[in-house]
């Protein structure tokens, strides 16, 4: 029997939401994804990312700022106690992967550097996959 590392928490992974995910891969215009289903963080995070890529900093900042707090909701849900790791390649958890990386970009944008550099620091202790996955390397 092996008991792992008992000096750090086990991996968080998020339960896939797939009719969400299917209607957001299917091309579903990612407000009506979030409408339908708001505590859907890829959706969220899919509108901060539209928004940035069009200059729509404030709201690329709360849009993420919304995928991020439901994300963390749904962390926490999952047995997240604040710390640990939240695989990048686990598909359901790049949404708040996503959207915490969006919100560091706007934060960034606006010149809210500590915020930035938290949510920096939230993507690199989750997994530093996500920080170069996201663009934030």
């Amino acid at each position: 029997m092996t008991h792992g590392n008992l000096l750090e928490p086990p991996e968080t992974r998020l339960p896939e939401d797939t009719e969400a995910q299917a209607e957001l891969d299917a091309g579903t215009n990612a407000t009506e994804v979030a409408a339908r289903h708001p505590t859907f963080s890829a959706a969220w995070a899919r509108l901060g990312e539209l928004a940035l890529e069009s200059g729509e900093v404030v709201a690329a900042y709360a849009y993420a700022r919304t995928g991020y707090h439901r994300g963390l909701d749904a962390l926490r849900k999952s047995g997240w106690k604040g710390f640990g790791p939240v695989p990048w390649n686990h598909r359901p958890n790049q949404g708040v992967l996503r959207a915490v990386a969006v919100l560091a970009k706007a934060a960034l944008a606006i010149g809210e550097d500590d915020e930035y550099d938290r949510c920096h620091q939230l993507l690199a202790d989750s997994d530093p996959a996500a920080v170069e996955a996201t663009g934030l390397a």
